[in-house]
């Protein structure tokens, strides 16, 4: 310090009157300008108040449909107690044990477990082929598919299925008619349902139908997002078409196509109208998948505590697929 530093004495306090600062109220170290806590608060609270009537819908719509499914599952719910609302009598544990001693559950779980992985598999691959297709088609055609698939997503489950029926007709089918051309006349009159084997299959294709054209959409909208000068730059580095799609598209894409195989996972583990439908209203045991055997339980064997159970353990089998999809949305958020 300098004799003319040590000769001027403490430092001048900084003035704090409104008048003398223009108005401006000094900063805090700790909480910034006046207020920001306040504010900050408010912004974080603000996305859940945002999604509070959505919370409030849900649970009016789904909590005691579940809640009810969940005490039922531990009672013996008749006819009689169904009409007469009297109170069913609790059996804890004894319809879970029942129904999980039962070879039947097992072989129904089984085959729900093999014909969803299957829909997904030619759904998810599918979509993504056409949506690959969609990106070297021109303006005008790509335009014209969208709408077809829109078309085709929309259309009611019902309409579907009575396209299906037909075409899947022992008499007058188009399958057996084209299949009959080139392989011979003992296809007409064929019935595809006599087989479960081959019913599935004309179920699976009415399944993946209407499955795939929400698949490639939503893949096409990923794959719009693929910058391209990495993709030339990959080509121009020598890298073939499937490198340049491991290295480079696949990896930008990745994180929507996970979710959405997770909700075809869902969505096609959980298929009833599909096969109620083709089946004429009445499945027959081979057809039964995890909810066409609740729903028979439940309302053929008049056994409705029964049939809650199975959907409770249904619900149960896919939490953890529903798990793995939450933590998808969480990771892909904190990409982003």
């Amino acid at each position: 310090m300098t004799a003319d530093t040590k000769a001027a004495g403490p430092p001048v306090p900084v003035p704090r009157d409104p008048e003398v600062t223009g108005g401006m109220q000094p900063l805090n170290d700790d909480t910034g300008l006046p207020g920001q806590k306040k504010k900050r608060k408010k912004g974080e609270l603000l996305p859940y108040l945002l999604i509070l009537p959505a919370i409030v819908a849900i649970a009016a719509v789904y909590l005691y449909p579940l809640s009810k499914t969940v005490i039922m599952s531990f009672q013996d719910m008749g006819r009689r107690e169904l009409w007469t609302g009297e109170p069913a009598p609790w059996v804890g544990l004894e319809q879970f044990t029942n129904i999980l001693g039962d070879p039947d559950f097992w072989w129904v779980t089984f085959r729900t477990v093999v014909f969803m992985a299957i829909c997904v598999s030619l759904t998810m691959g599918i979509g993504l082929l056409v949506a690959l297709l969609m990106r070297r088609l021109t303006t005008w055609v790509r335009l014209a598919l969208t709408f077809a698939l829109i078309a085709a997503w929309s259309m009611p489950l019902m309409v579907a299925a009575s396209i299906f029926r037909f075409m899947a007709d022992s008499d007058y089918g188009l399958i057996n008619t084209l299949i009959a051309k080139v392989v011979g006349e003992d296809w007409l009159g064929h019935n595809w349902y006599l087989d479960p084997i081959q019913g599935f299959g004309i179920i699976t294709l009415l399944v993946v139908w209407g499955a795939v054209p929400f698949v490639v959409v939503t893949l096409y909208a990923a794959l719009t997002q693929v910058p391209k000068e990495l993709e030339e730059a990959a080509s121009l580095d020598g890298a073939s078409g499937y490198g340049v799609y491991k290295y480079v598209t696949w990896p930008v894409i990745k994180p929507v196509f996970t979710m959405v195989a997770t909700l075809s996972v869902i969505w096609d583990f959980n298929v009833f109208g599909q096969i109620w439908l083709l089946r004429g209203n009445k499945p027959e045991p081979e057809y039964e998948t995890l909810g066409l055997y609740s729903y028979s339980k439940a309302f053929e064997s008049t056994s409705f505590s029964q049939g809650t159970a199975i959907a409770l353990i249904t619900v149960l089998l896919l939490s953890g697929v529903a798990v793995y999809y939450l933590r998808q949305l969480m990771k892909t958020g904190e990409v982003e």
